[in-house]
């Protein structure tokens, strides 16, 4: 099995805007296999707290604009690690500290990589 069309619609969209806050490190994973409630994550990492939330709500506007509905959000009181579940698509937002802790693409290394076509801009 593997990630519906619109999962992976709703993972472009979210990686464009977590990138348009500097989200780094920003890794799609194909989850729909092993996971009966969601077809993909996508990881991201902010260097402090307020790009964490930013990012977060970044992601959560464009994913609202597009008619998804978010299901439930977690996290956003210590800006840490918020956990946006759109029910196609969990977003994960984290401290980059906290990332390396967590390791989730340790946890879902199996899992395929969704790629995100994001352009490469010079700084």
């Amino acid at each position: 099995m593997t990630a519906s069309d619109r999962a992976r619609e709703l993972v472009r969209l979210a990686a464009r805007a977590a990138d348009s806050k500097k989200a780094e490190d920003l890794v799609a994973l194909d989850v729909s296999g092993p996971l009966p409630l969601t077809d993909a994550f996508l990881i991201a990492s902010g260097d402090n707290e307020r790009n964490v939330l930013a990012i977060a709500g970044a992601v959560e506007d464009a994913l609202i604009e597009a008619g998804a509905k978010p299901l439930r959000r977690e996290g956003r009181s210590e800006g840490r690690w918020v956990l946006l579940d759109f029910g196609d698509l969990v977003v994960h937002v984290f401290h980059e500290e906290d990332r390396l802790f967590y390791s989730l693409e340790r946890l879902w290394k199996d899992a395929p990589v969704i790629p995100l076509d994001l352009e490469v801009t010079a700084d």
